[in-house]
């Protein structure tokens, strides 16, 4: 008797834990545009990797992103250390996109882009 019950709290544990992780808060988050963001912010994914590969603590990288708490910093990169290569494909089509994107802007570039940019090739210095 004493060990059925004692299963009985095991396995009611187990089912509390079990519904707390299907109701766990989601840390990433992927926008209509397919873009990571972290929680219900405009925070890119992208932007927290690169400064957690850079050495970044979760309290300096919170600071540097003020719209994000440190339990959502913290979840960020829990989420990218349980799913890195899912993360670092979706960073890889990301930088091809931008990639794709600068060269567009590149050939439309405004008149007063494309004569900075003259500027910038024929080494002349600011009018400043």
């Amino acid at each position: 008797m004493i060990f059925s019950c004692l299963s009985e709290k095991k396995l009611d544990n187990f089912s509390r834990g079990t519904e707390y992780a299907m109701h766990e808060k989601q840390y990433v988050q992927v926008d209509e545009h397919g873009v990571m963001r972290i929680g219900t912010t405009r925070v890119m994914l992208d932007a927290l990797v690169a400064g957690f590969e850079q050495g970044h603590s979760p309290e300096t990288i919170q600071q540097q992103f003020p719209a994000l708490s440190l339990k959502e910093v913290y979840g960020a990169i829990t989420y990218y250390l349980s799913h890195r290569d899912d993360v670092q494909a979706y960073l890889k089509r990301q930088e091809a996109l931008w990639k794709a994107l600068r060269a567009e802007a590149e050939k439309q570039a405004s008149p007063v882009v494309k004569y900075l940019q003259a500027l910038r090739v024929a080494d002349v210095p600011d009018a400043s």
